[in-house]
């Protein structure tokens, strides 16, 4: 059986830390913006360290799993 837990965390993380999508962090004006649909350099590197650390949280201590079938 696949496990396809951490393909659906790493999809739902994805598009929610979309930098300009929902939020951007820091942002051009204010140090958190919503839904300006731009992004810079910073808001790239926080919103991938934001994604990196998430992912870790749920894959490896949470070890969210997901059997279809």
């Amino acid at each position: 059986m696949s496990d396809w837990g951490p393909v659906f965390v790493a999809m739902v993380l994805f598009v929610l830390l979309t930098p300009g999508l929902f939020f951007q962090v820091p942002g051009h004006h204010r140090c958190v913006e919503f839904g300006n649909f731009k992004t810079s350099g910073a808001s790239v590197l926080i919103h991938s360290l934001l994604y990196f650390g998430l992912i870790c949280v749920f894959l490896l201590a949470v070890k969210v799993h997901l059997y279809l079938g």
